[in-house]
């Protein structure tokens, strides 16, 4: 049985001043599953990734055409509604850069961080969502007995994880990935991979990943990009009877 999907891009266009960067892209991604993109370095992966939680907003000179919708609570949502704040979407559509990115304080204020954000301030309440992302992500054995560490003295794969677990502790519904291997060593990788098998039975994964053998490993469909234009959808290597 197919998917349903969960967002859905139309004749959507974005532009850097005045060059364009993406074009005329429609396609549809479903839900629970990870889908992959992929192309050569300045094809537009990662600015596609950025659109989908609006943090192109963030970078001046930069403006988008088309619609971007996205089932969010139950009801499709056109993402670039201004009626919805940037920082409400970005609660349901988190993201984890190719760079591990630890704040510059303790590994439980790094994941505590976003709930302070949405005014979340039970100490209980935050206790137990710090130490089931940390759980979710399998670091809290590692990390439990020192949660008031700088989460920058983790190795790098540790703070890969740190920074998955702060993407999850508000419970996301979409998860973006850019290139999130691509600093770490193959047991590192392996572990993150292995998370994000797991990972999409509670959320829909999109990922940017120029590693072909670990998109076959781990992808439900591949798009390709090229010069800004998404070529056809691959389905990988997987049916939906497999996960």
């Amino acid at each position: 049985m197919e998917s349903p999907i969960k967002i859905s891009t139309q004749a959507l266009c974005f532009y850097y001043h005045q060059q364009q960067v993406l074009h005329d892209i429609s396609l549809q991604l479903p839900t629970n599953r990870i889908t992959a993109i992929t192309g050569p370095s300045g094809s537009g992966k990662s600015t596609f990734l950025m659109i989908l939680n609006r943090l192109w907003e963030e970078i001046e000179g930069c403006s988008i055409s088309g619609k971007v919708t996205v089932e969010l609570d139950g009801r499709l949502q056109d993402i670039n509604n201004k009626a919805l704040p940037a920082r409400v979407l970005r609660r349901k559509v988190g993201m984890v850069f190719q760079q591990p990115n630890p704040l510059p304080m303790s590994i439980f204020k790094n994941i505590s961080f976003p709930l302070r954000l949405a005014h979340i301030s039970d100490k209980n309440q935050t206790g137990h969502a710090v130490e089931n992302a940390l759980r979710q992500v399998h670091l809290w054995d590692e990390v439990k007995d020192r949660l008031n560490d700088d989460g920058r003295r983790l190795s790098g794969g540790q703070q890969q994880r740190l920074c998955l677990a702060r993407a999850l502790v508000l419970k996301p519904e979409v998860l973006l990935l850019d290139e999130p291997t691509s600093s770490l060593d193959p047991e590192a990788s392996a572990a993150i991979e292995e998370l994000l098998l797991a990972l999409k039975a509670q959320c829909t994964l999109i990922m940017v990943s120029h590693y072909q053998d670990q998109i076959q490993r781990i992808a439900d469909l591949r798009f390709e990009v090229r010069e800004g234009r998404f070529i056809s959808p691959h389905t990988e290597y997987k049916s939906a009877s497999d996960v």
